[in-house]
């Protein structure tokens, strides 16, 4: 394990990638809206320090997996279905294991393998470019064709690593006034198309669709594909006021609501029992009533970053004589529809398309971090399927999944007995891997020339901005972690440093259990035992041989149960 790991800092100018090249080559050569269901970490329900029993610090091997024995087999703990590994990095020797081999739903603890699939693959200085394209002559100021917005799966296109959302639209509106254009003539088009296939998967729970841990996956993403809506009365009579932020954008509305006189009546509500159905006021509001508020996922990303967009062009001067939409497939799209566009060799065509401007994302090494420690399907989903996209030319679920069992098998050396690669996220329950797949993909990101990047990326226990929990203990600022959560499932997956420095793998996946809250305290029992273990150790400066089996020196228990 390396010391001193430091956060990612953003290189200077663009840099070169593959993405940027396969986008470029078409260009140059061919349920109710109710309350959030929690399904991730950073929650509430976190705990900050554990409670139970004292951990006594003990120096014997045995006195460690006795403890963390009865961790998993009383109290609450008993009623899941548990598997866990801890292996000395140091040593290479098997501290505890129960169930090591047996594949569990992970949850969120899957974003350990998107983030080491993508820097293996992309790289750390990975960037992501966005373009305005156009397919129309200028002529006196007017384009006489339609603007496009085309995305390769930028999900930094917001306000988490950027100023405003809105920044590299404007930019792009500033780039048609340099080349004197003050009229486009046609519509604003969001396209995105470079990504395809379904953008949610099917074994998602239905009631999560409106949240925003399960917003849809487009190669053209604007503000994660969310919109925060501002309802506000009108006058009596008159239907209440939809407002949007961002500002301007335009969503299938069916306002159904009423603005009354004196108490309303009927409760006011947003439905959406599908997300792709148009959204549902109804209900009625006072004069006098508060402004209710509601964030949700849109259904179509490529018209809601078109709709802001054509908002931005009207504030910095630039009139819109069309209306904003989206290409609705690869087949109607100006670029992915194409083998061959070769603008400079078809100055005839008037409806070749050019390239107005390009947006490059800030690094990948960046997005991982908002991706891990704030465990954003979102972000996970779209690298995923630019894994797909460039290792497969498949730019779906399907083809990213693909890829990312490939990089497990092929290049970690995991076994493929097991494993199931649903998404990219680990919000589906049909994902499946072992706790020795976990300890092997660490293990390999540690003597990883990204290792440091990756680490930096993984939350830290005790940091009241990443993991809140375990503060105040031995593993505070020590242990680095993983969580995931989803319902019935909880995980932690990571590394921690014993007493005398000895750096330990470990991973703790937990199903079936009856409450994810009862289950991450008994992940900090064991977190924190692990951090205060202590024995004598030789310290191995680069770990090369591979994860030794599960038991070598320990029989791997059963829980009371056995393996489900």
């Amino acid at each position: 394990m390396r010391e001193g790991r430091a956060p990612p800092h953003r290189t200077a100018g663009i840099a070169a990638s593959a993405l940027l090249a396969l986008a470029l080559a078409p260009l140059a050569f061919q349920g109710p809206l109710s309350a959030p269901v929690p399904s991730e970490e950073n929650a509430p329900h976190a705990t900050t320090s554990t409670s139970g029993a004292p951990v006594v610090p003990s120096s014997g091997l045995e006195a460690l997996r006795l403890e963390l024995t009865r961790f998993l087999t009383t109290g609450t703990a008993r009623n899941g279905n548990w598997g866990v590994l801890a292996v000395s990095l140091a040593q290479g020797d098997t501290l505890f294991a129960l169930n090591p081999d047996v594949p569990r739903s992970p949850a969120s603890n899957q974003k350990i393998f998107t983030s080491a699939a993508a820097l293996h693959h992309l790289g750390p200085d990975f960037r992501f470019p966005t373009f305005l394209l156009a397919d129309g002559e200028i002529s006196d100021g007017v384009l006489d064709g339609n603007l496009i917005l085309y995305g390769t799966g930028d999900p930094t296109i917001g306000d988490r690593l950027l100023p405003d959302a809105s920044d590299p639209l404007r930019d792009f509106a500033r780039a048609l006034r340099e080349r004197g254009i003050h009229t486009v003539a046609g519509d604003v088009l969001g396209d995105g198309t470079f990504f395809h296939g379904p953008t949610r998967r099917p074994s998602w729970n239905a009631r999560d669709l409106n949240e925003w841990y399960a917003a849809p996956v487009s190669g053209m993403t604007f503000n994660e594909n969310m919109v925060t809506l501002r309802i506000t009365p009108g006058s009596p009579g008159e239907r209440p006021r939809i407002l949007t932020e961002p500002a301007g954008a335009v969503l299938p509305f069916a306002n159904e609501g009423w603005t009354v006189s004196g108490r309303p009546g009927r409760t006011l509500r947003l439905v959406r029992d599908d997300p792709d159905d148009p959204i549902r006021l109804m209900g009625e509001m006072s004069p006098g009533q508060a402004d209710v508020w509601r964030r949700l996922t849109v259904s179509d990303p490529a018209a809601f970053a078109a709709s802001v967009m054509l908002r931005v062009l009207e504030e910095e001067g630039i009139q819109v004589q069309g209306a904003s939409r989206s290409v609705a497939g690869r087949s109607e799209s100006a670029v992915s529809g194409r083998t061959i566009v070769a603008p400079a060799f078809r100055r005839s065509d008037k409806s070749a398309v050019w390239t107005v401007a390009v947006h490059h994302s800030p690094p990948l090494a960046e997005a991982l971090e908002v991706l891990n420690k704030q465990s954003h399907n979102l972000y996970s989903e779209l690298i995923l399927f630019t894994l797909g996209k460039i290792l497969r030319d498949e730019a779906t679920f399907a083809g990213g999944s693909q890829a990312l069992t490939d990089y497990l098998v092929s290049v970690v050396g995991v076994p493929a007995e097991g494993l199931h690669m649903e998404d990219g996220s680990g919000l589906s329950r049909l994902n499946r891997a072992p706790p020795d797949a976990f300890v092997r993909v660490l293990r390999h990101m540690d003597a990883d020339r990204h290792g440091d990047v990756f680490w930096s990326t993984i939350p830290e226990a005790g940091n009241q901005r990443e993991l809140r929990r375990m503060y105040r203990s031995l593993a505070a600022g020590n242990l680095r972690a993983k969580t995931g959560t989803i319902n019935r499932v909880s995980a932690l997956s990571g590394i921690v440093h014993s007493r005398d420095g000895e750096p330990i793998l470990f991973s703790i996946i937990a199903n079936d259990v009856p409450s994810s809250w009862a289950a991450k305290q008994v992940e900090d029992r064991i977190g924190i035992r692990l951090a205060s273990f202590s024995r004598a150790y030789t310290e191995v400066a680069e770990a090369t041989s591979p994860i030794p089996p599960a038991g070598r020196e320990v029989e791997p228990i059963q829980s009371p149960s056995g393996p489900r």
